[in-house]
């Protein structure tokens, strides 16, 4: 990795503004709760600043982290969930953008201990089948970013119990698109179980489909 570049010209942290930013408009956290990265072409992440409104997240006030967790530069201070991003990006090279956030509906299932069922094409496409819940371990600690990395290898979402949602992607913007589907389908699911039941999609077409999104996975940045 070479030292880390200029943030105001670096296209990845804008990325990481403009997610957040519409994370936030989407209602997919409240307050300075959750949080947004991605993966510098130098290898360097960039991760929104710990306890900053959203309004006022810049370019130039994200933390810039080596993968190895050193403070690299960014006025902002790093968030304190910043080991469950960078053991996503040290697990997986393909991974470019890492979302947490509070999505209310998938946070239900999260609360429950309940996958939300991938009972819709699209979802698996875009997630690669049934969104799993990660046992509990308490916010910040290297205990609840190796559970949840244990979790995404064939996945692009995972609920952490009693918390809320993470996503990956090929960028912040995939992963942001990650975290609306889920959430979408969140809904969906909740209102069938109110109806009388989720019924599954037949086995063979959640195989294929699930076959589209290694697929997809497979063309991210090596």
């Amino acid at each position: 990795m070479t030292g880390p570049s200029n943030a105001a010209t670096d296209p990845v942290h804008q990325q990481v503004v403009d997610a957040a930013q519409q994370m936030e408009r989407a209602g997919l956290t409240v307050g300075t709760a959750g949080n947004v990265s991605g993966r510098r072409g130098d290898g360097a992440i960039c991760l929104t600043p710990s306890s900053t409104p959203y309004a006022d997240v810049t370019p130039d006030n994200l933390a810039v982290l080596s993968v190895g967790g050193e403070h690299l530069g960014g006025s902002g201070q790093p968030s304190t969930e910043k080991a469950m991003h960078l053991a996503c990006y040290n697990a997986f090279a393909e991974v470019g953008g890492v979302v947490h956030c509070h999505a209310p509906h998938a946070s239900m299932f999260a609360v429950a201990h309940r996958p939300i069922p991938a009972s819709i094409e699209e979802v698996i496409v875009y997630v690669g089948g049934d969104v799993p819940v990660a046992d509990y371990a308490v916010t910040g600690t290297q205990e609840l970013a190796d559970e949840v990395v244990r979790h995404l290898g064939d996945r692009g979402a995972v609920l952490m119990a009693n918390h809320g949602l993470l996503c990956v992607g090929k960028s912040p913007a995939d992963a942001l698109h990650t975290a609306l589907v889920v959430e979408h389908t969140a809904k969906i699911m909740f209102g069938a179980q109110v109806l009388g039941g989720v019924e599954p999609l037949p086995p063979k077409t959640a195989e294929d489909f699930a076959g589209v999104y290694a697929y997809i996975r497979s063309t991210w940045r090596p």
